[in-house]
């Protein structure tokens, strides 16, 4: 059972009804963890806006997804592994490419180093060492890229954390259970 409530699009009112909305129009879907975020429309906007940002930067939606299941899997998140695996699939993740992400894992050289550096991310709590700054820039990742790296496990951090709070109601197909 959901412990915040999820707003009902056609029941909001002022901001929260306008990035709704906007969510929809732009997805064709309003899913439940924006709709949860709702209830606060500066968590929702703030969300929306780094979520946004990130998409013009230097990382592929792919990577995204990668990142993303990484960090649900390492913050247990059943509601972003679900989203995130059927978003991975989307963006042209194969099923072993979502498995291997959860894992932190990839069989491309420079996505695994990326991959590694992010769970040293979330491990080290953002206290890396100068080895694992090195070992992602060797890989071929440029600062920037870097900043983006921790950007979206610090956005991901943010939505596992929000959704295991709120217990938020999945609405995408589960994600299957790590072999």
């Amino acid at each position: 059972m959901t412990r915040l409530i999820a707003i009902a699009p056609e029941s909001a009112q002022g901001q929260a009804k306008r990035l709704l909305d906007g969510v929809q129009s732009k997805l064709g879907m309003t899913p439940n963890l924006m709709r949860t975020m709702a209830s606060s429309p500066a968590v929702l906007e703030g969300y929306l806006a780094l979520s946004g940002a990130l998409t013009h930067g230097k990382l592929s939606a792919k990577v995204r997804e990668q990142l993303s299941l990484t960090v649900a899997e390492a913050n247990g998140c059943d509601y972003c592994l679900a989203a995130h695996s059927t978003i991975g699939k989307m963006s042209g993740l194969t099923a072993e490419q979502i498995a291997d992400s959860r894992r932190g894992e990839s069989v491309d050289a420079k996505t695994d180093s990326l991959l590694h550096f992010a769970r040293q991310v979330i491990d080290s709590r953002g206290k890396v060492s100068d080895a694992d700054v090195y070992a992602v820039r060797d890989a071929g990742y440029s600062d920037a890229e870097i900043g983006e790296i921790v950007a979206a496990v610090a956005l991901n951090i943010f939505t596992n954390y929000f959704n295991n709070v709120a217990e938020t109601e999945i609405d995408f197909p589960l994600a299957p259970v790590l072999a």
